[in-house]
């Protein structure tokens, strides 16, 4: 196998963890919509955890994003 297909192919596996980052985030904010439509007076307690969840979730999608970066041109 050559490698320049090696990276490229290196690349592609790193951009699975950016669909599932993707889906995380998704979910994250599906999660807390539903929970502030159930109990509004909630939205206050609720929503630094939220930012945290998302920021965690961003940064698996970053450091894939540097995986696949890295394969490609390092």
């Amino acid at each position: 196998m050559e490698v320049e297909a090696a990276r490229f192919i290196g690349a592609g596996l790193a951009a699975i963890g950016m669909i599932g980052a993707g889906i995380g985030v998704g979910h994250v904010w599906a999660s807390f919509i539903e929970a502030v439509g159930r109990n509004p007076a909630a939205k206050e307690d609720i929503g630094a955890n939220v930012y945290i969840g998302f920021a965690v979730t961003e940064a698996i999608a970053l450091f894939a994003l540097i995986i696949g970066l890295i394969s490609l041109f390092g």
